[in-house]
């Protein structure tokens, strides 16, 4: 392997995130903004519902974090698969370009979403703030650690199912409808100390609700009771990626054919 290999391909996934960024959003207006700027209104549209219908606290937690730590984590999954479906059909011209392959397309629109939904994140924590609804995190390092660990994750799910969608049709129509089934599966609207106690380790053997649990346990620190394996989550991080790499590879001719 060179030395120039990844800043070679650094740069082919800067340039592809740049061409997305304009033909998605345009130049003019507020263009880029709007990456941070969609899934930030979301964000705010669920708070205001919630402080609305919801009392200021559940279960002993603050609703506002509570609520903010779930709801862009969904965004962040549901962005990143969404968006990786089209990336091969809105792009299929750029793989004429014999340095451009699938996984720089795959890459580019996953960094995106990644770099939107955490500039939403930082802005809502900010709002929240100034409110006085969060304080700063009790621990960072479990914060970033979660919120690094659930993009690595859904992308590997969003490669992985994409690379469905080429072999099958039909795949391509679930798996919007599959996304849905994030919300209960992921525990981004309930803690695992809410539910029954003889069930919480059936329900962590779900790879997803650990990084959620470790953002909020980032956010709300020894307070606020949270279960949580980063490894076993990292485990299944690094099974998704390989998967979605093989199955895309399996998938080349369905792409040649595009």
């Amino acid at each position: 392997m060179s030395v120039g290999f990844f800043p070679q391909h650094g740069r082919i996934v800067g340039a592809l995130m740049m061409r997305e960024l304009i033909t998605r959003y345009g130049r003019e207006g507020l263009g880029f903004l709007w990456l941070i700027g969609e899934p930030l209104m979301f964000c705010l549209g669920v708070l205001l519902m919630w402080h609305i219908i919801k009392p200021d606290y559940e279960h002993g937690v603050r609703l506002g974090p509570f609520v903010m730590t779930g709801y862009m984590a969904l965004l962040l999954m549901r962005h990143q698969i969404s968006y990786s479906l089209s990336a091969i059909q809105a792009n299929i011209g750029l793989l004429h370009h014999r340095r451009v392959t699938v996984l720089h397309l795959y890459l580019a629109r996953n960094l995106l979403e990644f770099g939107g939904a955490t500039g939403a994140f930082v802005i809502v924590y900010a709002f929240l703030a100034g409110l006085g609804q969060v304080s700063a995190p009790h621990d960072w390092l479990l914060l970033y650690g979660g919120w690094l660990l659930l993009g690595w994750m859904s992308m590997g799910l969003a490669i992985m199912l994409s690379a469905l969608a080429l072999r099958s049709d039909v795949m391509e129509r679930v798996i919007p409808l599959l996304t849905y089934a994030l919300i209960p599966v992921s525990g981004v609207f309930f803690m695992v100390s809410w539910i029954p106690p003889p069930y919480q380790d059936v329900y962590l053997l779900l790879p997803f609700p650990h990084p959620i649990e470790m953002i909020r346990a980032g956010v709300f620190g020894e307070f606020v009771a949270t279960r949580y394996d980063a490894l076993y989550a990292l485990g299944w991080s690094a099974v998704f990626n390989f998967a979605g790499l093989i199955l895309l590879a399996g998938a080349k001719d369905r792409i040649d054919a595009e």
